[in-house]
């Protein structure tokens, strides 16, 4: 492939793509490759367009067996990354058939060093769900919805966004807002939001530690939403949002 592939293990890399790493624990063997092939696809080593090797090639240069990497291939054309036809081969289709939503081409897709302008994409959809989502939050939570937030918001200060702990607890708050909107529509997109400020809090983190503690701007949201006031749930929420792009930016250089 002329790069260096993508480990099978997540956030590293295998220099020598070895079977080795195919074989990764915890993982089941096609669900490896579909991990090593997605993150290659995603970091633009093979582009819209491309070709992958063939069946027996890749089978053969992975030490794996062939209805292994056919289940692979069959992941990734439901997240609508290739198509596959008989004789023509496997080829990687347009970026916007793809399902850059779902949680492990998120995951895939911050593996490696993310497009910029994609990172923007997926701030920009925040900015729009988000700031609504604490809106109907503010309207329609109950006192169940309310404890989850605030113990999330505990769990972050307890063990900080350094950790992935904390993060977990970040995805928690997020989750606990959309949940309380009550609209099912919405709830379609929570693993997704959860996947987006997981990845973008774990990335800027990568060569520095946060500028700033973002806590004070998810309180704020959570006061909000727990005075029932919807105006001020949205605007705090469309605040938190613009900082964490302003920090994601900063740590990809602008």
């Amino acid at each position: 492939m002329g790069k260096e592939n993508p480990s099978l293990q997540d956030g590293e890399t295998d220099k020598e793509g070895s079977a080795k790493a195919v074989r990764g624990p915890g993982r089941r063997l096609h669900g490896a490759i579909a991990h090593k092939l997605g993150m290659a696809i995603l970091s633009g080593q093979y582009q819209p367009g491309d070709t992958l090797s063939g069946e027996v090639a890749f089978a053969e240069e992975l030490e794996v067996s062939r209805s292994a990497y056919r289940e692979a291939i069959q992941v990734l054309t439901a997240k609508g990354l290739v198509e596959s036809r008989p004789k023509a081969g496997t080829r990687v289709l347009p970026r916007n058939r793809w399902n850059l939503l779902d949680p492990e081409v998120l995951a895939w897709a911050f593996a490696g060093e993310p497009d910029v302008q994609f990172v923007r994409d997926l701030f920009e959809l925040r900015a729009i769900v988000e700031p609504a989502a604490a809106r109907l939050a503010a309207q329609r939570r109950d006192k169940d919805d309310l404890k989850i937030m605030k113990d999330a918001l505990a769990a972050m200060r307890r063990h900080t966004l350094a950790t992935e702990a904390g993060r977990a607890a970040d995805r928690d708050f997020h989750n606990a807002i959309l949940n309380a909107t009550r609209n099912d529509a919405l709830l379609v997109l929570t693993a997704s939001i959860g996947a987006a400020v997981n990845w973008t809090t774990q990335y800027k983190q990568r060569a520095r530690a946060l500028p700033r503690n973002p806590i004070p701007d998810h309180v704020r949201v959570y006061d909000a939403i727990a005075a029932g006031d919807p105006v001020a749930a949205a605007e705090a929420m469309g605040v938190l949002v613009d900082l964490a792009l302003e920090d994601t930016a900063s740590a990809m250089g602008g």
